[in-house]
């Protein structure tokens, strides 16, 4: 319990169901420390409407400090990710080491069979593992960032809102009377504090470790101007380059070896083959290319695409057209419909 809507109408949906449940709220990044104050998951106003949502639904509540974890599994890996040149994902390994791999793991101390979390994503069961399917609510979906939960994991997880729309969620949680009701949702990454970016955490968790300036590049490597450090550039970033006149230019790659940040035309960032690492599979692991709808963002629409399986959880995904700035460091995932096949971490583009 976050301490936001959805989980807590989550919460809600299975006492009134006649669940026995327990609602455990996470401390993971108090970056107070590093003067940047309270992240958006785990500040003492999250802590505190959690608890006041579970006396409302008259279910015991636990505040776990899980923040060790979260930094080793989550902080270390963004860190690492945006200083390698790539653009992190730290929601999915969020999801599928920490609120989900690790809490099941305290659910079971309390001798709960079953983690509940208000993501938007539904789960059918019946066969040998479980089917994920993406939300009713399209715009809320967010099987993208559950695709690395594995089948074993995904067989002891419940998500109650995943017929839900969010409107339909808000007037749950009316009905049910929770504090919460009216609370806005976050549109940032959690640790990130408000009023902070994402660079203003990096830089205050690593500063020794932050290049200095560098070249602004053309592909074929003419300099068109300075950047202030190529961690604040993303692939895909078309604002903030500070290169004036002409045509408009996008982030087409990030050199850390040469300290270069490459910019180009909006075909220049187009890309129809992706290399991926750690592929996790949710179906049985193909030996042959599949055909699947693979997604690159999270509010990328899904292209027709082969998937070609390789050895130790690689695979090439290569499109049947070219889709815009595919980052390394983010999640490619494999849908066959609404229901999600797998998916692995974007290694390279071409």
């Amino acid at each position: 319990m976050s301490g936001g809507v959805d989980s807590a109408v989550a919460a809600g949906l299975l006492a009134r169901g006649g669940r026995e449940v327990v609602g455990v709220t996470l401390q993971l990044a108090d970056l107070s420390t590093h003067g940047l104050g309270f992240s958006r998951c785990c500040s003492p106003e999250d802590v505190t409407t959690a608890g006041a949502v579970a006396a409302r639904l008259a279910i015991p509540h636990y505040v776990l400090d899980m923040e060790t974890s979260f930094r080793q599994a989550v902080l270390g890996p963004f860190v690492d990710s945006y200083l390698a040149g790539e653009t992190p994902l730290p929601c999915a390994h969020c999801n599928a080491r920490v609120k989900i791999g690790q809490l099941l793991e305290v659910a079971a101390t309390m001798g709960a069979d079953t983690l509940a979390t208000g993501h938007y994503a539904r789960l059918e069961r019946g066969g040998e593992s479980p089917v994920l399917r993406r939300g009713r609510d399209r715009s809320k979906d967010q099987s993208y960032f559950l695709f690395s939960v594995g089948p074993g994991l995904l067989a002891h997880v419940e998500f109650p809102l995943g017929d839900l729309t969010k409107g339909e969620v808000r007037a749950l949680a009316r009905e049910m009377g929770l504090p919460n009701a009216e609370r806005r949702d976050s549109q940032e990454v959690c640790f990130v504090p408000p009023g902070a970016s994402y660079v203003d955490v990096l830089e205050r968790l690593a500063p020794e470790r932050l290049p200095g300036e560098g070249e602004l590049v053309d592909p074929q490597g003419h300099v068109v101007g300075r950047h202030s450090g190529y961690h604040r550039f993303t692939v895909g970033q078309r604002r903030g380059l500070g290169v004036g006149g002409g045509r408009p230019l996008y982030v087409v790659g990030i050199q850390p070896g040469a300290n270069r940040v490459v910019v180009g035309g909006a075909a220049q960032a187009l890309r129809t083959r992706l290399s991926l690492r750690d592929v996790n599979w949710l179906v049985a692991p193909p030996v042959q290319p599949i055909a699947a709808a693979v997604q690159v963002r999270s509010r990328h629409e899904p292209q027709e695409a082969r998937v070609d399986p390789g050895a130790e959880g690689a695979a090439e995904v290569v499109f049947e057209r070219p889709v815009s700035a595919p980052a390394p460091g983010q999640a490619a995932v494999f849908y066959d419909g609404d229901r999600v096949l797998g998916g692995g971490w974007i290694v390279s583009t071409a």
